[in-house]
């Protein structure tokens, strides 16, 4: 039969008393073994050392009302118990070291005893599920009468039992994560991960995030919604301050940035509190980190890690409490390696990176980003745009398609739609405007030669010797075009896709993933020796 344990802490005020009139009071603990329909098997009182006589009293009348109730003792002191960090720490290890029976017994933790402080570090232990049980709170009947034992309460943690709180829950969760996508419906699994991770850890840490992605890939609008997020939820007091370091240079990126005293330089008229200062309290978004000077960068590292810097011409420092958020488009592991920026601030924001990919690499989110978009442009024009069906079908046609790199990406895209409201006569897009829509997006990026480093691909470096030599150039030329598009990819899966994005809808199975694993796997290649990662 399973055995009912009531654990809690010994309440020196309302279970004190050692006289006989301590019978004609509620006493909590006393209470616990006086409900005709609560049996009690066993109490695991808690108190220090300083109130034994106390417990031990407690212990002798618990067994006069109840003598089948076993009473057992536990010493626990700490210095201050109204510290939680004491508290919590002495209770977890109590806890840690008991031997529940989980099979046998079913466990309360009770809660109406004990200091705040206790009463709290005992609730964070059930719901944590260090002590694998319910809370149990107890309540002095409306009239003192004695032997009267009140009432009680057993409150099961377990969230998942309260239907109406757990989807509240999952709502917020939800409005937040729309929140950061501007309300745009996204459909890419991978991104919607990312920004799902994202939303956690702008709501809970103040750490310094590194926001990664090429030009136009939404950092910056990212890091503004992250700082309007936790605005929403009370948790900054400062102001969203932005900043592009690669238009700083000189002795003006360290005044920009740091401030400067009367003097410090020629021109240095007057104090200047920099944009550290002015972030204090908020969130500091530093776009293209990587363009800051190796000076700069370890003035910042200071300040990041002792929220403590000295302006320039400045005798003393001076305090900003800010969270860093950065950004850029270049991989700042190359340049650790190349010296130009340093390894140490690197580690430092380097605790939460993410990279958000490029808008040609989520194909499925061009549809609702364009309705997103339209329904912008139209809000800001005043006058209701819309696309014919033929329009709107050959746009997607080719937003979606390898012919648009989208090497602005939402910037890119941003600026195509305006052009198509601008354009569009008597509130229509029509196919006409779509194809010259099309044409100029092709002018434009033709216009854009193609990096070097994306160019060259050594096959002879990647094949294996037996398939070095017996390759023919029609096939050679393949090759290359293929490695070079998945060193362009984010994944096997998404490499695959872009490869075979026509015939792909002629197939009842589709798996791009694994038909390009297989040519790659003809020619003695994985996807790992490919792309290097």
């Amino acid at each position: 039969m399973t055995r009912n344990v009531v654990i809690g802490f010994l309440g020196t005020q309302l279970d004190g008393g050692l006289s006989p009139a301590r019978w004609e009071k509620w006493r909590p603990t006393v209470s616990l073994v006086q409900h005709d329909d609560m049996v009690v098997d066993r109490v695991e009182l808690i108190h220090s050392s300083q109130h034994t006589a106390l417990a031990e009293l407690l212990a002798r009348d618990m067994a006069s009302v109840s003598p089948e109730t076993e009473v057992r003792l536990h010493v626990m002191d700490v210095a201050n118990p109204w510290d939680f960090g004491e508290v919590y720490a002495a209770l977890y290890d109590w806890a840690r070291a008991y031997a529940f029976d989980t099979g046998g017994e079913r466990y309360w933790a009770h809660i109406t005893t004990g200091t705040h402080v206790g009463q709290i570090c005992m609730f964070l232990m059930v719901e944590s599920r260090f002590i694998p049980g319910v809370l149990l709170q107890t309540s002095p009947p409306r009239r003192q009468r004695q032997g009267d034992p009140g009432s009680y309460t057993l409150i099961d943690l377990d969230l998942s039992r309260y239907d109406a709180l757990a989807q509240r829950f999952n709502q917020a969760h939800t409005e937040a994560q729309d929140f950061l996508k501007s309300g745009i419906a996204t459909r890419n699994a991978s991104f919607n991960a990312l920004i799902d991770e994202i939303e956690r850890v702008a709501v809970r840490s103040r750490a310094p995030i590194l926001l990664t992605g090429p030009t136009g890939a939404g950092k910056s609008h990212l890091a503004r919604r992250m700082f309007e997020l936790k605005q929403s939820r009370h948790q900054v007091s400062g102001a969203f301050v932005e900043v592009n370091c690669a238009t700083l240079r000189g002795d003006g990126a360290a005044s920009t940035l740091f401030g400067h005293r009367k003097g410090a330089f020629t021109g240095a008229v007057a104090d200047r509190p920099g944009l550290l200062r002015n972030a204090d309290g908020g969130v500091l978004f530093l776009d293209e980190i990587g363009e800051l000077g190796l000076d700069e960068q370890a003035m910042l590292l200071k300040a990041v890690e002792d929220k403590r810097f000295r302006p320039m011409g400045g005798d003393k420092e001076v305090s900003s409490d800010f969270q860093l958020i950065a950004g850029t488009h270049r991989d700042l592991r190359q340049d650790v390696q190349a010296g130009r920026f340093r390894e140490d601030l690197f580690a430092r924001i380097n605790l939460w990176s993410y990279t958000l990919p490029g808008l040609a690499r989520r194909p499925e989110d061009i549809e609702p980003t364009l309705d997103y978009l339209l329904a912008l442009a139209v809000a800001e024009g005043g006058r209701s745009v819309r696309f014919h069906a033929e329009a709107r079908q050959r746009y997607l046609q080719f937003a979606k398609s390898t012919q648009a790199p989208w090497s602005g990406n939402f910037r890119d895209l941003t600026a195509s739609v305006t052009r198509l409201v601008t354009l569009a006569e008597g509130g229509r897009i029509s196919l006409a405007l779509v194809e010259a829509e099309i044409q100029r997006l092709q002018w434009f990026w033709a216009r854009e030669p193609v990096a070097q480093d994306e160019q060259a691909v050594d096959l002879d470096a990647l094949l294996p010797d037996p398939l070095r030599a017996g390759l023919d150039l029609f096939d050679r030329l393949q090759l290359e075009a293929v490695v070079r598009l998945c060193r362009q990819s984010s994944s096997l899966s998404d490499a695959g896709r872009r490869l075979f994005d026509q015939s792909r809808t002629q197939r009842t199975v589709v798996n791009d993933a694994d038909r390009l694993r297989k040519y790659l796997l003809k020619h003695g290649l994985s996807w790992d020796r490919v792309t290097g990662r």
